[in-house]
């Protein structure tokens, strides 16, 4: 009677995790804990599990490409410079290398799980960069379960050990906040992205530490980094009771629809009020006047991206890499409050 040979997916059955996570485990790659990689190995050998030559040759075949999902409106990222500069970054590593990048743009967190679980089943991907980190991100297990080579684009404080790129954002809010303080402004507004993001709520604290700090009045406005949004929130703030004196935007398209309003509303810049910019771009540079920003090498980051997931192909730890501190440009848009 011929015995039923032992399968991946049996062993995946019994050790409670995904065909991906067992076959990270029996060929020794990085993906796995030691835990379950400890538990698949005692599984297969109480099962006297064979491995396939065919299968395993086909196990260890790439498909030299790396994904990116978004989960943000296509005519967003369009408009918004900051992903422009990151991806070509990507593009510039991954064709020297002759890797693909895979970019998706999806509608929600849901949406973007679910690709994720398609791209692993279908063998699409060798490895996926993550964006727009979160706390407590339900990604991040899914990705662990899945076995997927991952570099999270975000500080180590939300990446739960996985292997992270960050630039230090309280040290940049910070000294943007500083700079309006030493100008003389006591009552500053921050326009920021939406409040579940990782890098957003990072930089909230930082702005309430460093506004407590220098005894500045302070408010904030979340929105959706858009710059029609950046825009709607700058004419609120500039038409309340008790308007800024300075404001401090998370991204450069709201600094430069912010600064529109402005001129719409008959309020001068810097005359009336200081514009701070995050992520220097051509925007800042070519506005009139010319935006303060908190600068640092967009284009750079992503390579960076790039080549920490070319380590992690080569079997590299799960590792922390600080990649800059944005610096304060001082433009035209900074000067002391009006008298």
């Amino acid at each position: 009677m011929a015995v039923a040979k032992v399968t991946i997916r049996e062993i995946a059955r019994r050790a409670g995790v995904s065909k991906g996570a067992v076959s990270y485990a029996l060929n020794g790659q990085p993906g796995v804990s030691e835990a379950t990689r400890a538990r698949v190995l005692a599984i297969a050998e109480e099962l006297n599990w064979v491995p396939n030559p065919v299968a395993r040759q086909l196990s260890v075949a790439r498909s030299e490409t790396f994904g990116l999902i978004l989960a943000r409106p296509a005519q967003t990222l369009s408009e918004e410079p900051f992903y422009m500069a990151f991806v070509s970054g990507l593009e510039g590593v991954l064709s020297s290398k002759s890797y693909a990048l895979t970019l998706r743009t999806v509608s929600g967190p849901a949406d973007e799980l679910e690709a994720y679980r398609k791209w692993s089943r279908e063998k699409r991907v060798d490895g996926v960069v993550v964006v727009d980190i979160k706390a407590e991100d339900p990604r991040i297990p899914l990705l662990r379960q899945l076995g997927l080579r991952a570099v999270l684009v975000g500080d180590p404080q939300l990446t739960d050990g996985m292997t992270c790129v960050w630039t230090d954002s309280t040290t940049a809010m910070t000294a943007a906040v500083d700079h309006v303080a030493g100008l003389g402004h006591r009552h500053v507004a921050r326009v920021a992205g939406p409040a579940d993001h990782g890098h957003v709520w990072i930089r909230d604290h930082a702005f309430a530490a460093a506004t407590r700090r220098t005894g500045l009045s302070a408010e904030v406005m979340h929105t959706d980094f858009s710059g029609d949004q950046g825009a709607a929130a700058t004419r609120t703030l500039m038409s309340s009771g008790r308007p800024p004196t300075a404001i401090i935007y998370d991204n450069d398209l709201m600094a430069v629809a912010g600064l529109s309003s402005l001129a719409n509303l008959g309020v001068r810049c810097p005359d009336d009020v200081t514009l701070i910019a995050w992520d220097d771009s051509t925007l800042c540079q070519i506005a009139h006047p010319t935006l303060t920003a908190m600068s640092h090498d967009v284009v750079g980051y992503g390579a960076e991206v790039a080549l920490r997931l070319f380590e992690l192909l080569e079997g590299a730890a799960p590792a922390a890499h600080l990649y800059s501190t944005p610096e304060l440009r001082i433009r035209q848009s900074s000067a002391p409050p009006p008298n």
